[in-house]
């Protein structure tokens, strides 16, 4: 499927309240961001230590892979090796069919959205149920998450009580927030009793120990994995860091920069099965991230550490939301990591940002996310993806100001159409653009003309 990127940000934007809240929202959680980074003296050298470290596991991959390995085989782990999504789904269901389970808790993991695993165990019987209260709330509706820290931040209150009246049997009309969270609380705690087996994601991996942690706010990745006897972990091959003592520079970053937090409420270290009658699996997976790796100008995106910050500052994702997109990380980072994986269904994602740098400055691992929707602009063109639109504007902008006489003559006919014709004339169906935007007042004389008065 092709993402057109405009088309569905015009469906978003159709709906004026959702829009403006959905920006007030996140610009709200940026703004929280930048508090709590100014409570920290060091942070810009934690970031730059923290994009040091990521910069050494790109360089130093395979070596810590295999140490890494080795470590966790060491403490009991069950490794498993996928070269793509549906290798990393093959291997889940052999796991669970292997051990009879028929229902699956699972804690949030962009990775398994990734690869789409969900559908992909329900077409096989069996039942998976996100315990994350944003993503439960999105899977009940049938929707994907639309930001990778706030998977539900486009759906109002009302909008949660209604789907939890037609799916928990809550009281029809009934908004409040701590009314709604207590009834997911009960409905998720009979989901983690009758569970057969727990799933998590893995936010780091320690090389040196074997060890990887996983952070939620909300306690169910550990409630996930503490009563059934068999934990699948999955991670992107990029999510090692070489030492325990880096560790600490990340948790200090990812909170901050994601929620405002000062860490996450459970940062829950793993080091092998919690018991002898237990088995823990860990599917390291690749899905194109070796691909990634060799291309230079984009390899830096694999730093990423998924902390939404870059979409919660972006002028774009705010107004057009995360679905927008069509891809599991939405955002900055997402219209870079998209293209990568398919160039032309991905095609218009690059052009979703305004270049004004922002998700650049608030990245916790500096990456250059602007600089590089940038080289992916200029890639599409020699890939033959850009728009036939775009391409002729662009043909007919260079000869006009190759003519300076022809461009001083359409800017004072455009002036003058703008100042004296009527407004149905400018802002109508052939006038996209102008469906949200408003042009300020045409001046009557150009720069030119002004410059010549003040020079005289």
């Amino acid at each position: 499927m092709i993402a057109k990127h405009p088309e569905e940000a015009a469906l978003f934007v159709a709906n004026s309240k959702r829009a403006h809240w959905h920006d007030r929202a996140l610009w709200f959680v940026r703004e929280k961001r930048d508090k709590m980074a100014h409570t920290v003296p060091e942070w810009e050298q934690l970031r730059s230590t923290a994009t040091q470290i990521k910069g050494y596991v790109l360089t130093h991959l395979d070596e810590l892979l295999v140490q890494f390995t080795e470590n966790a085989e060491k403490l009991g782990v069950q490794v498993h090796w996928a070269k793509d999504a549906a290798e990393h789904n093959e291997i889940v269901l052999s796991i669970l069919q292997k051990h009879d389970v028929k229902k699956l808790v699972k804690s949030k993991s962009m990775l398994t959205e990734e690869c789409h695993l969900n559908p992909f165990l329900e077409r096989h019987d069996i039942e998976v149920i996100d315990t994350d209260l944003g993503e439960r709330i999105v899977q009940l509706r049938n929707e994907s998450p639309s930001h990778i820290v706030l998977p539900a931040i486009h759906i109002t209150k009302e909008e949660v009580g209604e789907t939890f009246h037609e799916h928990l049997g809550t009281e029809k009309g009934v908004c409040d927030p701590e009314y709604l969270t207590e009834a997911a609380r009960q409905h998720l705690r009979e989901q983690f009793l009758q569970a057969d087996a727990g799933m998590t994601g893995v936010n780091f991996a320690i090389a040196e120990t074997g060890g990887f942690v996983v952070c939620t706010n909300e306690g169910n990745a550990d409630l996930g994995v503490s009563l059934p006897s068999v934990h699948i972990a999955c991670m992107g091959i990029e999510k090692i860091i070489p030492r325990t003592e880096d560790l600490g520079v990340f948790l200090r970053l990812l909170a901050r920069s994601a929620t405002g937090q000062p860490i996450t409420t459970y940062s829950s270290h793993f080091h092998g099965p919690k018991d002898e009658k237990s088995q823990l699996h860990l599917v390291l997976v690749d899905n194109g991230r070796s691909k990634l790796l060799g291309e230079e100008e984009f390899r830096s995106s694999l730093k990423c550490i998924r902390c939404g910050a870059c979409m919660n500052t972006c002028p774009v994702y705010r107004r057009s939301g995360g679905h927008s997109y069509h891809n599991t990380v939405p955002g900055p980072i997402g219209s870079i990591l998209a293209p990568a994986q398919d160039a032309k269904a991905s095609a218009s994602l690059p052009h979703a940002c305004s270049l004004c740098g922002s998700c650049t400055d608030v990245c916790p691992v500096k990456i250059d996310l602007h600089h590089q929707l940038y080289t992916w602009r200029h890639k599409l063109v020699l890939l033959h993806l850009l728009p036939a639109g775009k391409r002729w504007s662009m043909k007919m902008t260079s000869f006009l100001m190759q003519r300076p006489n022809l461009f001083q003559w359409v800017g004072y006919w455009g002036r003058w159409k703008l100042r004296h014709l009527p407004r149905f004339m400018l802002y109508n169906f052939l006038n996209p653009w102008g469906r949200q935007r408003e042009l300020p007042p045409a001046p009557k004389e150009s720069f030119r003309q002004q410059y010549r008065k003040k020079k005289s």
